[in-house]
């Protein structure tokens, strides 16, 4: 006869293997014996939902309901007492592991915009239409996340919330607020100079809060920062009917005007994205929509009648500011022609005529290479013509760009004012190649380019914008040194480096000095 003896730790293990197969039999029993209640159609009421339980993920094995919210309110949270436990309906139990629930409720909604907010752990959506549509949708395995939507909702609505679980942590939550919104007509054009302007919380004019003014009867001008002059995202402002904060949001402004036939000038500046449409939105003359810091764009064109305009902004964080201005374009000169070719692959010459100049300056010659935004790149002086009419111009611009160059001239008189030409453009393929190297030094910093460049400077600033050595070529031509400290000490630290032409930036380097 053979004895065997067991560790007290063997013996445990085996009483408490025997009694999770006791209690997974007694288990089944009880669900065997248990009758679920409940039709799982009928929706609760009066704020009370009815959750029709259900054990696995697809609504097939039905157990019994529960009831979530309360006469105050619809939204809750349930955690459904733990991980892998048992959880009492009205009818069988369910282990809360592999299981779904689906929730109704109809509710009476007064006419309002109301923000619904959805979180589970794992699978949950939403429907308003009894399970037709969804309106939230995130219907997959996640740890807990939420949903927010925001809807207009009016008189009795069907509603749907369905969740499952497929392991890990069980949650499903439900939040419902009335949210602050407008309601006038978002359509009417504001006249006498004075914009009509529609203010909603989201940058694709998402929420309407209301409306405000700008402009004067004086003219239509103005200049807006929607007192965040801060750059606070968490500024307030008021409008004719809700508060809007400054972060996140949009405005479309409308104003319905007449111009007497004349060339006019808009100037439109934002942070971040604005438009502006002289045809009621259906096209944009100016159109900045991305996010930015503050930048200005301008437009110029002949106008006679009247015009509906639409200029719309929107704010995505930091400052919030959006301007107008428009001014009639009477400068005493007649520009006859406007031409740019290329000279070499990074040369372009701007040729243009002028005549019947009064009191006139200067031209600006400015550059851009989107078409939008222009940087002043030259000023040529007004000068007689030879026979006192007309006069002919010319400029040459130097510039490493590989694309499309845009440009125009800026017109101005002796009093300030001025006008534009038409923009121009032409593609230039560049193969001129400088660089600025070592990133790290101690004492030479070497210059280098393929091509043969006339007047060239040289430029090195500290980190303070401060300029503190120079050098210029008439001519570079292949690699040239240049000793930094050859005119004193220069402590360790970061530099930039520049090279410019004079009136454009070739290359532009930081190096680190030890």
């Amino acid at each position: 006869m053979v004895l065997k003896f067991v560790t007290m730790k063997s013996f445990y293990a085996i009483i408490t293997l025997f009694l999770s197969i006791l209690t997974a039999d007694l288990q089944a029993k009880n669900c065997v014996a248990c009758t679920p209640t409940g039709d799982q159609t009928t929706y609760g009421t009066n704020n009370t939902w009815i959750g029709y339980a259900y054990q696995g993920r697809t609504f097939t094995t039905y157990a019994g309901y529960v009831t979530e919210g309360s006469p105050a309110s619809p939204n809750f949270d349930e955690s459904f007492g733990g991980d892998n436990v048992s959880y009492a309906t009205s009818g069988c139990p369910i282990t809360t592991e592999n299981f779904a629930m689906r929730y109704k409720l109809t509710r009476n909604f007064t006419n309002a915009n109301y923000q619904i907010t959805v979180g589970g752990d794992d699978g949950y959506r939403l429907s308003l239409d009894g399970g037709t549509t969804w309106i939230i949708n995130n219907w997959n395995d996640h740890s807990y996340t939420t949903t927010t939507i925001t809807v207009a909702l009016n008189g009795s609505t069907n509603m749907v919330l369905e969740y499952y679980e497929n392991g890990g942590g069980n949650r499903v939550t439900f939040s419902l607020t009335q949210i602050c919104t407008g309601t006038e007509d978002q359509t009417v054009y504001g006249t006498g100079n004075i914009w009509k302007g529609y203010i909603y919380q989201g940058m694709n004019f998402d929420l309407y809060k209301g409306t405000m003014a700008e402009g004067s009867a004086g003219g239509p001008n103005f200049d807006e920062n929607f007192t965040n002059s801060g750059n606070n995202n968490t500024t307030v402002f008021n409008t004719s009917a809700c508060p809007v904060t400054t972060y996140q949001f949009s405005a479309r402004y409308r104003l319905k005007k007449t111009f007497t036939n004349a060339k006019y000038i808009f100037t439109i500046g934002g942070d971040d994205g604005y438009r502006l449409s002289l045809d009621g939105g259906a096209t944009w003359v100016i159109n900045k929509w991305n996010d930015q810091s503050f930048a200005v764009a301008s437009y110029t064109a002949i106008l006679n009648g009247s015009y509906d305009m639409v200029l719309e902004y929107y704010d995505n964080g930091g400052a919030s500011r959006i301007n107008f201005s428009v001014a009639s374009s009477t400068l005493p000169v007649t520009l006859l022609s406007f031409d740019v070719n290329a000279v070499t692959e990074d040369q372009t010459k701007l040729t243009w005529k002028a005549t019947n100049a009064v009191n006139f300056d200067h031209y600006v010659i400015q550059r851009s290479t989107d078409g939008q935004t222009f940087k002043d790149v030259h000023t040529t002086p007004f000068s007689e013509g030879t026979d006192g009419l007309t006069r002919d111009y010319s400029y040459t611009d130097v510039y490493a760009y590989n694309g499309e160059l845009y440009y125009r001239l800026m017109m101005v008189d002796i009093d300030g004012r001025t006008d534009y030409s038409r923009i121009i453009s032409l593609k230039l393929h560049n193969t001129r190649n400088i660089k600025i190297y070592p990133t790290i030094v101690d004492n030479d910093v070497f210059v280098e380019t393929n091509a043969s460049l006339a007047g060239v400077h040289f430029e090195l600033y500290d980190m303070g914008g401060n300029r503190i050595r120079s050098q210029e070529w008439a001519i570079l031509n292949g690699r040239q040194q240049v000793n930094i400290k050859s005119r004193g000490n220069l402590s360790a630290g970061a530099y930039i480096a520049r090279l410019t032409d004079g009136h454009t930036i070739l290359a532009k380097q930081m190096i680190l000095v030890r």
